[in-house]
């Protein structure tokens, strides 16, 4: 293969590219080459035909996209599916979640959990995502093997949990993985401090030094519930945004998870603050927890992004089932069939994710310069016929089913609809062991096994 200036380890040729930036932008009849893991040029098919290329593929039928961001998860609560289902939040947590995670999680359940994830979010479209889960040093094996991008987030709370006995050894073990992983290019390791109400403002005001110290990202779970929100007034006087703005934990390495409770204050402190917020609006909605004023936000100047939350919330870690509700919610919530319209949705998806994860600069377009993180999307079926706006078919007409290929960093994640390193009959009979042995348990209420 020649190696001058016109050579490339892939060209990809789609019928339809959308890059994200412009925002809105289709193109047709276009190129992308990439090299060394990294986009070399997005070109007209006509001038592509220049580039010597060890690999080309063919997409007629495809838009290829930048790979979505899935800006909030647990993955390996993905054993956890359908475990509690239609109860509301606090219950849900606190008389069945924690339990279960107090009888069943460790290592091993993280390290399946972790593989059934990444099995199911690169099989729907994400290249990169952000886990907040316990034993993260496990869940950043199960990324890197997989080949997937990933933030984690390691959880801080006041109280002992199967990872740590309290704050300080929660501390010590994030900050000793964020050591040890410090030079892996798909991975970061950040603080994830649970909520305002798992965690004291002690331990959130030293989080907030370390962070500020390290030049590292806080991701938090944050106005989940008006109730939450209410709860905290009554207790300290103030609502937990201000409270976390007061003792320096809001910034723009901020992320604040859900935030369905944020009067115009609040947006105006978001917005000046410049903390991006993440919305999980299946997650929201199933557990009748509130809806995120995202038209609001965005017109306030805040950074959005989409996440799935967990799957034992949702049920699924699929961005584009959370593209589609993202995009309903608005405008069923603002009154406004205009709110959030399908361009600013996959702009949620992608850029904004990269933006509150802090790789911009990296991923979340279809730019010359960076990572080579792309997906495929099938949208010759029946369901996406025919194609007026690929916008418009990828949000509303898509189920993630469509996504044939993806790379991270040119790496190749999925192939022809086949997962490239995971095994996926080991990963899927591994779920069922811990169906059974979940559902079969005492503390589930369910003593004979199916």
């Amino acid at each position: 293969m020649d190696t001058g200036p016109g050579a490339a380890d892939l060209l990809i040729h789609p019928r339809w590219i959308v890059p994200v930036v412009p925002e809105g932008t289709v193109l047709e009849q276009h190129s992308v080459a990439v090299r060394d893991g990294v986009i070399s040029a997005l070109l007209p098919r006509a001038e592509a035909a220049g580039i010597d290329a060890a690999e080309t593929l063919e997409l007629p039928a495809h838009a290829l996209l930048p790979g979505l961001v899935n800006a909030h998860g647990h993955a390996a609560m993905s054993l956890l599916r359908g475990y509690a289902d239609d109860l509301p939040l606090m219950p849900w947590l606190q008389e069945h979640i924690w339990p279960a995670e107090g009888a069943w999680v460790g290592e091993d359940f993280v390290r399946d959990g972790v593989r059934l994830a990444a099995l199911e979010m690169i099989q729907s479209g994400t290249t990169t995502c952000s886990d907040m889960y316990f034993f993260p040093e496990v869940a950043a094996r199960e990324y890197l093997a997989a080949g997937l991008r990933a933030q984690l987030a390691f959880p801080v709370f006041d109280f002992p949990t199967a990872w740590g006995s309290g704050p300080d050894d929660y501390l010590a073990k994030g900050l000793a993985l964020r050591d040890e992983l410090r030079h892996e290019d798909r991975i970061s390791v950040v603080f994830g401090p649970h909520a305002p109400y798992t965690v004291s403002e002690e331990n959130l005001a030293r989080i907030a030094t370390l962070a500020a110290e390290l030049d590292l990202p806080v991701h938090i779970h944050l106005h989940e519930t008006a109730a939450e929100v209410l709860q905290a007034v009554e207790a300290n006087g103030e609502r937990p945004l201000d409270t976390l703005h007061r003792i320096g934990l809001l910034g723009p390495r901020t992320q604040c998870v859900h935030m369905t409770d944020a009067g115009r204050q609040d947006i105006e402190l978001l917005a000046a603050t410049g903390a991006s917020v993440v919305h999980c609006p299946q997650s929201n909605m199933k557990l009748a927890s509130g809806a995120c004023p995202v038209s609001r936000l965005l017109d306030a100047g805040v950074n959005v992004a989409l996440g799935t939350d967990g799957a034992a919330s949702n049920n699924d870690l699929n961005l584009f089932n959370e593209m589609h509700s993202a995009a309903l919610l608005a405008k069923l919530t603002s009154g406004d069939a205009s709110a959030l319209p399908a361009a600013r949705t996959l702009t949620l998806a992608t850029l904004g994710g990269a933006r509150a994860l802090g790789l911009e600069q990296h991923i979340g377009s279809i730019e010359a310069g960076k990572q080579a993180d792309l997906i495929a999307v099938d949208l010759g079926g029946a369901a996406q016929q025919p194609v007026y706006n690929p916008l418009s078919t990828l949000v509303y007409a898509c189920t993630g089913s469509e996504v044939s290929h993806s790379w991270v960093a040119g790496r190749p994640l999925l192939a022809e609809r086949e997962p490239v390193h995971l095994d996926r009959r080991a990963i899927l009979s591994r779920a069922e062991d811990w169906r059974a042995r979940i559902q079969g348990s005492p503390a589930s209420g369910n003593k004979e096994s199916p």
